[in-house]
């Protein structure tokens, strides 16, 4: 291999590690589960001040999907599939979930077993805890039992 040809190898190794970490935070940006931090939360066209405004959430802790992230800005979907771009600043990690659809059982057991503790209306927003396969533990200030996967916005 002549000089020419072991530059350009040169430059596709260099090339491929360059590349791998900035794939690896791409994927770090999204897709994720976060709730907003606080109200009221401006959800916008574009990732920028100067995008109209198509949303506002005034209910703080409601869940949303991050699908992409430039800078400050988070692509978000929430649980009516409306998408748009919000400050990063007005996003928590903290895992929450939406019932969903119908009235969800709250149960005693982590497999969907045990008593039934109480019923929740589709709209209300609790705290998601660990998930198995099919049930995820769900706290609604304070209340705290199991919920079905298949019945909340946000476990995924």
């Amino acid at each position: 291999m002549g000089l020419p040809g072991k530059r350009f190898a040169f430059l596709m190794l260099l090339s491929v590690l360059v590349a791998a970490p900035a794939r690896a935070a791409d994927d770090e940006n999204g897709p994720y589960w976060a709730s907003l931090r606080g109200q009221p939360a401006n959800l916008r066209v574009g990732p920028g001040r100067e995008y109209r405004i198509s949303w506002v959430y005034v209910r703080a802790g409601l869940p949303m999907k991050v699908l992409r992230s430039i800078g400050g800005w988070r692509l978000v979907e929430d649980i009516d599939g409306a998408r748009g771009w919000m400050l990063a600043q007005f996003l928590t990690r903290t895992r929450t979930a939406t019932v969903k659809g119908a009235v969800a059982e709250i149960r005693e057991n982590s497999d969907g077993g045990g008593r039934l503790l109480w019923r929740a209306e589709p709209g209300v927003t609790g705290t998601l805890g660990e998930c198995g396969p099919a049930w995820c533990k769900f706290d609604i200030a304070g209340r705290r039992g199991f919920v079905a996967k298949t019945a909340v916005w946000g476990a995924e």
